[in-house]
């Protein structure tokens, strides 16, 4: 079902809904601010330090400091799993895990800097200052434990390979979560972002060889 040709379409069509609607200012955009309001709501009416403790410490997931060497620190366990396996091109997972960690800047800064959107705080950007469309920390957790599970799974049992791929997806929605829940970005930042690495995801899934484990 994942490698079905609906995903990237879906993927895309989101993406570009959601883009436009940013550039526009569009009706769309009243989601986020129901979202951002519901939030506050809950702040008031039932604030916990747990659950703010909590969205910061998933939102860290999502931080380049953590995310990238569990990136490429898999795509060294995994040239060693399909080694192992006796795949042709065992080294493949060391040069797809550092691209992927130079990829993930590569788009999401241009983007930022392109759209200017201003946060959910409502202050305005400073000067030379990056926007918040789409998230960056969202893109760096889905793109590097995606990436991350895909190699893996690859020279792994199916049990193995299931969890792997559970726990790429927790991490993503996680970060997500913890985003939105702390104000450090609309919904609409992370949708985008989950769209963007849902593309790339798909089409390096289809890339990838299989070891025969």
């Amino acid at each position: 079902m994942a490698r079905s040709v609906a995903v990237p379409v879906v993927a895309a069509v989101v993406l570009l809904l959601v883009a436009w609607q940013v550039v526009v200012d569009g009706p769309l955009l009243g989601l986020d601010r129901s979202v951002r309001a519901a939030v506050r709501s809950s702040h008031r009416d039932h604030p916990s330090a747990l659950l703010d403790h909590l969205g910061h410490l998933l939102s860290d997931l999502g931080n380049g400091v953590l995310a990238v060497p569990v990136l490429l620190a898999a795509g060294g366990l995994a040239a060693r799993w399909w080694r192992r396996a006796g795949a042709g091109r065992w080294w493949l997972p060391l040069p797809v895990a550092a691209l992927t960690a130079v990829l993930i800047p590569l788009l999401v800064v241009p983007a930022k800097a392109a759209f200017a959107r201003p946060g959910p705080l409502g202050d305005p950007l400073a000067s030379g200052q990056w926007g918040w469309f789409p998230s960056g920390h969202t893109a760096t957790a889905t793109f590097s434990y995606g990436v991350a599970a895909l190699l893996l799974a690859r020279a792994a049992g199916a049990r193995t390979a299931r969890w792997l791929t559970a726990a790429a997806v927790v991490s993503a929605l996680g970060v997500g979560a913890g985003l939105v829940w702390s104000s450090f970005h609309w919904l609409l930042d992370v949708v985008a972002s989950w769209c963007l690495a849902a593309l790339v995801l798909w089409a390096l899934d289809r890339w990838l060889p299989r070891t025969g484990a």
